[in-house]
């Protein structure tokens, strides 16, 4: 008896950590949609350009992440017909959150180049991509 409970209590907890992982990739692409979505609805145009972290090492991804969702609150919606779908979409980006793996990164959002909305959203995907292979 003590045998099948040990064996029960060992099959729940592998079966958990196998669970774990798929969960957050999961949450990736669902924010990686997300981006794609906003890319259409974004005014491209006589805006701000904003700061956008491409290729960032490792220990700097948590700060990109953070870069991006401080410029996505510069983001303008392109029409009034968009407005609702952006605003949305942009507190979804805005309430994501990524887990900081402590590593310290020497660079700061204002070191990047900036660039147009639909480039800084384009950078902000690549980045996901990298983020869930």
């Amino acid at each position: 008896m003590e045998r099948m409970i040990l064996f029960c209590v060992l099959f729940f907890c592998s079966s958990m950590v196998l669970t774990a992982a798929p969960h957050k990739t999961v949450k990736y692409k669902q924010l990686l949609k997300t981006i794609t979505r906003l890319e259409t609805t974004v005014k491209n145009k006589d805006v701000e350009l904003l700061h956008t972290p491409e290729n960032p090492t490792d220990e700097c991804t948590f700060t990109a992440v953070a870069c991006f969702q401080k410029g996505t609150l510069k983001l303008q919606p392109e029409n009034r017909q968009a407005n609702t779908t952006f605003t949305q979409t942009i507190k979804v980006l805005k309430n994501f959150h990524f887990s900081n793996p402590g590593k310290h990164c020497e660079s700061s959002c204002e070191s990047y180049e900036k660039k147009t909305p639909k480039e800084f959203l384009k950078s902000f995907a690549n980045l996901i991509r990298k983020v869930i292979r």
